[in-house]
């Protein structure tokens, strides 16, 4: 319990600050909300009252304390884009963003994790060269790079994987399903839809593997330089001498000696595949909250902006709050650092 309330406190006062940043960050842009809401060529009475319906004709320190207040309360005002609250229309795109994010993280570690731990196996032989030979190459490829390129090879050359979008609209028509969880995927497989299934899961596979191709590097990497690590200690090499299966000693013990460092990657990873899905929802036009964040950052909705920075530095903290409390339950020695 001690435990969690520490990480917690930490949690509010990580949160406290990149509310505070950010704020003060979208108050020195040269541009103003003022000019989204009027156009060009306002009169000088319709920027006054314009300011004061945004409350911007007040102190910066004042408009700083009355965010506070309302953010702690959920509140981020209206969207200057869409005319509705931003709370609102960051809990319609968060179950986009999460299904695209959470899927892409389950394939860099599906895939990373036995790659890396080949690698490792095969020490200096050609499968390992290969390996980190496209594990630095992946990591050097800029994501909207990638993402263009499988667009144009895979949708527009081969024609087999839809362009953009989350599912196809005539398919919406045609085979509705009733939205349960938010996540396509879960909502079509409990409605049994499966036209809308297939298009969904059609729709996820480019934006899913742009996004965590460069992560699946990392992971490959980290998890080999782990492995050498720990399958070079004595105890590995009792094992070997008293023939314990090899299959056991690389995938049960060796593995599960790996698992703290590891988990700490996979949730850096997570944070970093928030922070890149800004730019995959955004080519891919994935309705997520990366591509609204965009929108709003272009248009400079500063209401906009800071509620989906929250949501993005709330989701980042969660997911390694979680990470940090099963480090417990996974060693012992751990509650007593």
């Amino acid at each position: 319990m001690k435990l969690l309330l520490q990480r917690l406190a930490l949690l509010c006062l990580i949160l406290f600050g990149v509310l505070t940043i950010t704020f003060y960050l979208s108050r020195c842009l040269p541009s103003s909300p003022v000019e989204l809401m009027l156009g060009s060529k306002p009169s000088a009475e319709q920027i006054t009252e314009a300011k004061q319906a945004l409350g911007l004709d007040k102190p910066i320190f004042v408009q700083y304390l009355v965010f506070l207040k309302n953010a702690v309360q959920g509140d981020f005002g209206k969207s200057l884009i869409t005319k509705q609250s931003v709370s609102e229309d960051i809990f319609l795109r968060a179950t986009a963003t999460f299904e695209l994010v959470t899927l892409s993280l389950l394939l860099a570690v599906s895939l990373g994790i036995p790659l890396g731990i080949q690698s490792a196996i095969k020490r200096e032989h050609l499968f390992d060269h290969s390996t980190r030979l496209i594990s630095v190459s992946a990591v050097a490829l800029p994501v909207f790079f990638l993402g263009l390129m499988l667009q144009i090879i895979f949708s527009g050359k081969l024609g087999l994987l839809p362009l953009q979008g989350r599912i196809e609209a005539i398919i919406l028509l045609d085979h509705p399903f009733k939205t349960v969880t938010g996540i396509y995927l879960i909502d079509t497989v409990l409605s049994a839809n499966l036209p809308a299934l297939k298009s969904a899961i059609l729709h996820l596979i480019l934006p899913a593997l742009t996004l965590s191709l460069a992560s699946i590097a990392t992971i490959i990497r980290i998890t080999r330089s782990l492995m050498i690590e720990v399958l070079a200690n004595d105890y590995i090499t009792s094992m070997n001498a008293y023939g314990v299966s090899q299959k056991k000693i690389y995938f049960l013990y060796a593995l599960k000696a790996t698992l703290i460092p590891l988990l700490t990657v996979i949730g850096l990873t997570y944070g970093f595949m928030l922070g890149g899905s800004i730019i995959v929802e955004y080519i891919f036009d994935w309705p997520g909250v990366g591509g609204y964040i965009v929108q709003a950052l272009l248009n400079n909705d500063f209401n906009a902006v800071m509620g989906a920075t929250f949501f993005i530095a709330f989701s980042y903290l969660i997911v390694n709050l979680i990470i940090d409390l099963s480090y417990q339950f996974l060693d012992p020695r751990y509650n007593k650092r």
